[in-house]
């Protein structure tokens, strides 16, 4: 069967093949010349997700397409990585494989070993930063998960499932069954964008059986949140990427304390392109047209770091002279009590304090400084990454953050009557939480996976009012109503995932995933939200009512 393309959102296209080798060569092919433009390649079990540049998108899915119709896919590659993962077999789910398969407890561990005839290689990441689904699994250990996730599975912790095998990354809820350890650290950031996964896809895996109670020489897997020492001004989940990202020069000294953060204050840029296909999400600002927006007003470069405020309360000293902007939900601001305009740049003398009130409407709020927040980058970016753990702690009262120089310009000078417009707030609506307000509107596209509807499942998509549940984050808004139906019942195989997608789990209600969504996902993906639809969906507070509507 040739290929299926199809669209996927406004910057993605979702290219359905055969069978995981199929995917495999396609990966590597794209790897090998990737076609200007394109930021991800995600090759997930039946799919391989493309994702680049919105504006030249018609290019690149044009050599997408050719290069995925096209019968020679797979030359011009490198040679196979061959990674060897010491395991110790004291799983708690070892008798248990036995029970179900009939074999043995040593028949077990010597399938495992041995693998399938083709041996044993990585057909995509997912789930979690450095969480590889590895094929070649003997058939006989084809079990199903268990059928009540474990709500903790120890870092290291080898498992099967299905036709895949893996490693756990970091200690994580988990349905797969345990078959052994490994202290090998299969992810840490401190290795640099290109090695910070011990496994990516293609790789060719051999699992090495221990019998001791630790392997010789590997390390213990690191957390990903270490505490920070008392006396640190400036606290970060996992270590530091050696070097950062390109361009950057260090910090001028000075810069803010924060005296007061209310319910969530993170620090955002605009994320980790290019490293989903080992499960790290891409991540930043909820709506990084607003945080370009802020940049702009204080002549940033588009992607320098500033803090991305959940429901106002944030109270900050300058200690240097610098400018500052705040955009997205219109929340009353005051410099030393003279109002602050929103969407408008201005100056704010050393020793001066900024007070940002929760918002009228909407929930998040982007507070730009002048050259940037220069806290430690990880893998590139200065972005807090609420599923994976990645980027730096959640801003706390106390905390000291230093100003870089990410700047592209000079500040833009209000208009003459103190204010400004800002596009990013435009379309927020809505009340406070427990006073929903108008129905928000969220324009989307019609998702790759719109046909797993049935019939009313389809309309109710497009005509449901539903409820956003308290249960809702930086990774997904839950909705709460009337559930949407299927046509198709059959479980889909694991595919790439983007910011804005709509996606129907079995209860029917859908989730919109957001900034920290997980980079592969098992549920059908039946719309994608618009840029503008994310930035709403962005604002919605617990309790407001929403509307999906086809884009035009």
């Amino acid at each position: 069967m040739p290929p299926r393309l199809l669209p996927y959102g406004d910057d993605g296209m979702l290219v359905e093949v055969d069978d995981l080798d199929a995917v495999r060569s396609l990966d590597r092919a794209l790897r090998a010349a990737l076609p200007p433009g394109v930021v991800d390649v995600v090759p997930a079990a039946r799919t391989v997700l493309v994702r680049g540049d919105a504006r030249r998108r018609a290019a690149w899915s044009a050599a997408v397409a050719a290069r995925a119709t096209s019968g020679d896919r797979g030359s011009g590659t490198r040679p196979d990585r061959v990674v060897d993962v010491p395991v110790v077999y004291d799983g708690e789910d070892l008798e248990d494989v036995a029970r179900v398969t009939g074999l043995s407890v040593e028949e077990v561990v010597a399938r495992h070993v041995a693998g399938g005839p083709k041996g044993y290689r990585v057909a995509f990441g997912g789930f979690a930063p450095g969480f590889a689904y590895v094929v070649g699994l003997d058939p006989r250990l084809h079990v199903p998960r268990l059928a009540t996730p474990r709500t903790r599975v120890p870092a290291g912790a080898v498992a099967v499932a299905g036709e895949f095998t893996a490693v756990y990354p970091a200690a994580s809820p988990g349905g797969w069954r345990l078959l052994g350890t490994t202290t090998v650290v299969m992810f840490d950031a401190v290795r640099g964008r290109d090695a910070a996964a011990r496994l990516a896809p293609g790789d060719v895996v051999r699992f090495v059986r221990h019998r001791a109670s630790a392997v010789v020489g590997a390390a213990p897997p690191a957390p990903l949140a270490p505490d920070a020492d008392a006396g640190s001004a400036v606290r970060t989940r996992g270590e530091v990427a050696a070097g950062g990202p390109a361009g950057r020069s260090p910090a001028v000294g000075g810069g803010v304390s924060v005296l007061a953060t209310g319910p969530l204050v993170l620090v955002e840029d605009l994320g980790r392109p290019g490293l989903a296909d080992v499960g790290v999400p891409r991540s930043g600002a909820a709506d990084p047209a607003a945080l370009r927006r802020a940049n702009r007003l204080v002549g940033n470069r588009a992607d320098a770091a500033g803090l991305e405020v959940v429901l106002g309360g944030l109270v900050l000293r300058v200690e240097v002279t610098t400018a500052l902007a705040v955009t997205g939900a219109h929340a009353a601001a005051d410099l030393d009590g003279v109002p602050v305009p929103h969407g408008a740049a201005i100056r704010a003398p050393a020793g001066a304090t900024l007070t940002l009130a929760p918002p009228r409407s909407g929930l998040r709020s982007w507070v730009a400084l002048r050259g940037g927040v220069d806290v430690p980058a990880v893998l590139g970016s200065r972005s807090a990454d609420v599923l994976s753990g990645l980027g730096p702690a959640a801003v706390r009262a106390g905390d000291l953050l230093p100003l870089g120089r990410d700047v592209d310009g000079f500040p833009e000078l209000p208009v003459p009557d103190g204010a400004a417009a800002d596009p990013a707030a435009g379309g927020v609506v809505g009340g406070v939480a427990g006073h929903p307000g108008p129905v928000v509107v969220l324009p989307a596209l019609d998702g790759p996976r719109l046909d797993r509807l049935d019939a009313p499942g389809r309309a109710r998509l497009w005509s449901t009012v539903w409820a956003v549940s308290p249960a809702s984050n930086r990774v997904a808004v839950r909705l709460v109503g009337e559930p949407l139906t299927r046509g198709v019942a059959d479980e889909l195989a694991s595919e790439g995932l983007v910011a804005g997608a709509v996606q129907v789990p079995h209860d029917g209600r859908p989730l919109l995933f957001g900034a920290d969504h997980p980079v592969t996902g098992g549920y059908p993906v039946v719309a994608v939200l618009t840029a503008a639809g994310r930035a709403l969906a962005a604002q919605l507070q617990p309790g407001q009512r929403v509307r999906l509507t086809r884009a035009v």
